[in-house]
């Protein structure tokens, strides 16, 4: 293979390999000062927290946490990262499914073999050329939007230079394909909230904790759990909030907990545990509201000032509408919470300066567009948004919510260029976009023609793990003609692929990051620790040579090679500069002050301040206790206002016998990363399988004791899981994690418990169409029958020895591209570069036609300072959204 400029390409390559190298001098670990001690340490940062590896003979032996960046690192830093790293699990070389080898130039490749099949060990050339004939053949004969990227989320790696982002690149670079519009964690109130209250609120920076711990008398958490789930973040976790959370505890704020179960948090934080029925919160909130009516505690001035629309919601709330009053015996018998205990937090919240965090759970319902919503609305009729101490929060479990914010910029990615595709899929429809092709779905305000997808693209995305109904996505799939797989373990997204391409870990790479998700005071450099394990290679060189492979070398690269653009990314942030990149790099990192105010910022103060002059982004400028905008739409499942609507399956409609399955984050876990580190493993699976946290009464009822194997079924699904029996979840609640890698036995049971097996697909409401995870039900019995252990962390069966025949580049057709493409590029203007360089590598979305004008408006506060971007930039971006937003066509 040749590339447009190998030479240069390769000096540079030389040229950047000094960079992998450290010294003692550059330490910063405490123990690397033991003039004794190990030399050869090298600074390295994931989403596990930052660390010394400690290097020998070419292999990584030990991890050395780096206590000036991360006050309280975890097992998943200390134990997952090294397992992991060398796992048995990893992908060693270029796979291609049997048939789909076999079939690629008639196209008889068997799609229905897929995740059961033999993979056939091939070099990267027939890899990469494989997969551009499959992109050419898909854009030639069907056109772009048929190629579909999974890709959503970019939580493969911490870094900058993420496989998601440089997917996009290299794909937009021949015209684009289908992207996901959403995402999973938070897809129904990053649509809501910015027309409610101005903002998609999942993804903002939180009060700062010491307005909390000064102001504040009552905290409630409601299904949030941050001392868990802060133990991850999106870029590099620091877990500087960790000891911050223990100060407000210590300063005396009240901390109430609203779940099913108690957690972490609880422990820590000496919570109040009420325990309530799974989705049912807004149920909770309309009659705390109605008590609050009753009692004369309400904030009419607050209301009068500040929303819109309060008079409406509190009719509904009185019964005035529908002649039922949401009164606290009425929610008694949704909740399971006692009415005399729904008046005592009612009264207790409304009289305190009370802070209430909603998790993103929460939402992931049906009708989760409802839940945040309701908090918001009690919170404003009882006057708490934008006092000190006070109001709500939606991320106080993410990326080191409450840390002040540095407001400095951020390293900037490559530009994902213009994607010249506008078809989109909700991300959690993925099932139902393959199931259906031209079917038309409404998505946030307007409506979209699913594509016929002929080519799945996934890059660091274990979509077969976050889908719900499993079952049902492996049996669409068999539609699908080529799947594409980039990444570092066998995980389940590459065991249903047909071509399988092994990434380098963040560990065999150079990349950079921030530290703090909102805090943003740390730039960190991801160093190259040890060469790639096997023939893997790093994402940048995977794409690199797809792009060689289809001629576009020069435009991916731009004749540059990865470092040059870790240095360009280096020089966009505040730390540039004070530190110099070299500096820099030696260290591992550099700060960004933090101004003052930002230690007593409070979030929505400003509106509270001064309404007028620093109005909310909705259309009235206000809190939008109704809103307008959605009732205006007449969707059936979300109305103008919160209201209580029964689920399609819940406790409140349960066959005998039936319990409500709740699966939150993993405590050593992000999602499904880690599931592969066996010492990991060893701290929390029970007989190999995922824990099911299972009340005392339920399990005695069933005849199930602690440690036993149970399976969890429904219409959907079976999984087999571990019990864990605890009178801290309710009874007719059973709890498993999300994220586990799926192995099916015989009986077509997942024998490693894998929630997704027993979720639906039904979506939130016909306005988001996001994730309803955490609304089903299931029966429960004891297991009698597992099959063997858990087979999910072997190789699928390999084929290392096949004779393969050179692929002949004329049959590939790698010379249609430029007659697929020269009619679709044209110069983009500063502010749509500036857009895709600076603003798609975190949570914002990544096509400008995926939200309307308003919805910019509302996302931008949050986004640009994430992108470094002020004054005469933000102008030039904001013009490109407005002009091109889905509203402005």
């Amino acid at each position: 293979m040749s590339f447009t400029k190998p030479t240069r390409r390769l000096f540079l390559q030389g040229g950047a390999a000094m960079f992998g190298s450290t010294s003692l001098l550059g330490t910063t670990a405490l123990a690397g000062l033991d003039p004794n001690s190990y030399g050869d340490r090298i600074f390295h940062a994931t989403h596990f927290g930052s660390f010394e590896a400690i290097v020998r003979d070419g292999k990584m032996i030990a991890i050395d946490s780096v206590e000036d960046v991360d006050k309280r690192p975890t097992a998943m830093l200390n134990i997952g990262v090294l397992d992991r790293t060398y796992d048995k699990s990893r992908i060693n070389y270029p796979m291609v499914r049997k048939s789909y080898l076999a079939g690629w130039e008639t196209g008889d490749t068997k799609p229905e073999l897929r995740g059961r099949e033999e993979y056939v060990k091939v070099d990267w050339d027939t890899a990469w050329s494989l997969t551009a004939k499959a992109l050419l053949d898909t854009a030639a004969n069907h056109g772009n939007r048929a190629i579909f990227s999974s890709s959503y989320g970019g939580w493969s790696n911490a870094g900058s230079f993420r496989p998601n982002v440089l997917q996009g690149r290299m794909i937009n670079l021949i015209g684009g394909c289908t992207n996901t519009a959403g995402d999973w964690s938070a897809g129904a109130s990053q649509v809501s909230l910015p027309h409610i209250i101005g903002d998609m609120e999942v993804y903002s920076p939180q009060s700062a904790w010491e307005t909390i711990r000064d102001e504040c008398d009552v905290f409630v958490l409601v299904g949030c759990d941050p001392i868990k789930n802060n133990r991850i973040e999106f870029t590099v976790a620091d877990h500087d909030m960790s000891q911050r959370w223990e100060m407000i505890r210590d300063a005396g704020v009240k901390f109430i907990s609203i779940n099913p179960q108690k957690t972490a948090s609880d422990e820590v934080l000496n919570a109040d545990w009420v325990k309530i029925v799974p989705n049912t919160d807004v149920a909770l909130f309309c009659a705390m509201a109605n008590h609050v009516l009753e009692m004369g505690l309400q904030d009419q001035a607050y209301m009068d000032k500040y929303t819109v629309g309060s008079e409406k919601w509190i009719a509904y709330v009185k019964g005035d509408d529908d002649g039922v009053a949401k009164t606290p015996e009425w929610a008694a018998k949704i909740t399971g919470i006692d009415a005399a205990k729904i008046r005592e937090l009612a009264e207790l919240f409304a009289k305190s300066n009370t802070n209430i965090a909603g998790a993103w759970s929460l939402q992931r319902a049906q009708h989760g567009e409802m839940t945040h919503w309701a908090i918001i609305n009690f919170a404003s009729l009882t006057g708490k948004i934008g006092k000190p101490g006070c109001g709500v929060g939606f991320s106080w479990h993410y990326g080191g919510g409450g840390m002040p914010a540095s407001g400095k910029a951020t390293p900037v990615g490559m530009s994902q260029g213009r994607n010249f595709v506008t078809t989109v899929c909700p991300a959690s429809r993925i099932t139902d976009m393959l199931e259906n092709p031209g079917k038309e779905v409404f998505y946030n305000g307007n409506t979209h023609t699913y594509p016929d997808v002929k080519v799945i693209f996934n890059a660091g995305n274990n979509f077969m793990s976050h889908q719900q109904d499993t079952n049902r996505l492996i049996r669409a799939l068999e539609k699908v003609e080529t799947v594409v797989s980039v990444d570092v373990w066998w995980t389940a997204a590459t065991r249903w692929a047909d071509i399988v391409m092994p990434a380098a870990s963040t560990l065999e790479q150079n990349d950079i990051s921030v530290g703090g998700t909102y805090s943003n005071d740390k730039i960190y450099a991801m160093k190259k620790v040890i060469e790639p394990i096997g023939d893997s290679l790093p994402d940048y060189e995977i794409f690199e040579g797809l792009a060689d492979k289809l001629g576009i070398w020069t435009q991916f690269t731009e004749g540059e090679d990865k470092m040059y653009h870790i240095k360009l990314a280096y020089a966009a942030t505040d730390a540039a500069k004070h530190t110099p990149f070299e500096e820099f790099w030696e260290k591992g990192y550099a700060r960004q002050e933090v101004p003052e105010a930002a230690h007593k910022w409070t979030r929505h103060n400003a509106f509270y301040n001064d309404p007028e002059g620093s109005p909310l982004h909705t259309t009235s400028g206000k809190i939008e206790m109704f809103c307008e905008d959605f009732a205006k739409l007449e969707i059936e499942d979300c109305p103008g206002m919160p209201m209580w609507m029964e689920k399609h399956e819940y406790l409140g409609n349960a066959k005998k016998g039936q319990l409500h399955v709740v699966s939150p984050h993993p405590w050593f876990r992000l999602h499904s990363q880690m599931d592969q580190s066996e010492k990991l493993r060893e701290l929390y699976k029970i007989q190999g399988r995922e824990p099911v946290r299972i009340n005392t009464e339920d399990a005695a009822s069933r005849g199930i004791e602690d440690g036993d194997l149970v399976e969890l079924y429904n219409d959907r699904g079976t999984v087999i899981a571990g019990a864990v029996i605890s009178d801290e979840i309710m009874k007719g609640v059973v709890s498993i994690y999300e994220g586990a890698w799926p192995s099916l036995d015989s009986k077509g049971r997942c024998n490693s418990g894998l929630v997704n097996f027993l979720t639906s697909t039904q979506p939130s409401s016909g306005l988001a169409q996001a994730t309803t995870a955490n609304t089903v039900l299931c029966s429960m019995r004891k297991c009698e029958d597992p099959e063997g252990p858990n087979m999910a962390y072997e190789k699928p069966p390999i084929i290392e020895d096949m004779e393969i025949a050179e692929i002949d580049e004329d049959k590939l057709g790698l010379d249609r591209l430029e007659a697929l493409t020269e009619k679709l590029y044209a110069d983009m203007g500063p502010g749509e570069k500036m857009y895709y360089e600076r603003c798609t590598v975190c949570h914002a979305p990544r096509e400008v036609t995926h939200f309307t004008t308003q919805q910019w408006k509302g996302i931008t506060p949050s986004m640009f300072p994430r992108a470094g971007l002020e004054g005469d930039e933000a102008e030039l971006v904001m013009d490109f959204l407005m002009k091109n937003a889905s509203d402005a066509m």
